[in-house]
């Protein structure tokens, strides 16, 4: 996934028109919530989201070894949605910036929602 240009012209308002996004774009933004579709990888970006955490955390609290979690936060990295922040031998991952924080939160207080269909 190629994702050093995040999108060819970035809305500079939110509420921009979505329309114009190129088809490079759309394929982006589809691969970056295919890799959210994955349990495993959601619950590490929520674990991010924390606070920063290293590989060895995040395997505790989540009981994944250590060998799958750093597998995940490479895809997650390559997809700019979490850094690392090198202290000393260790590295700790966290949110990569406030969008993709508010994206999280946004996602998680819809489900929370009462939703009648009715």
């Amino acid at each position: 996934m190629n994702t050093s240009k995040p999108f060819s012209t970035p809305p500079k308002d939110p509420s921009a028109n979505l329309e114009s996004l190129s088809q490079n774009d759309v394929t982006i933004l589809a691969e970056t919530f295919r890799l959210l579709g994955d349990p495993s990888r959601l619950r590490i970006m929520l674990c991010c989201m924390k606070g920063s955490s290293s590989v060895g955390d995040i395997a505790e609290t989540l009981e994944l070894s250590q060998s799958l979690v750093s597998h995940h936060l490479r895809l997650l990295r390559g997809a700019r949605l979490v850094k690392g922040v090198r202290q000393a031998k260790q590295i700790f991952y966290e949110v990569a910036d406030k969008h993709v924080n508010q994206v999280l939160l946004d996602m998680a207080t819809h489900i929370a929602e009462d939703h009648n269909d009715e």
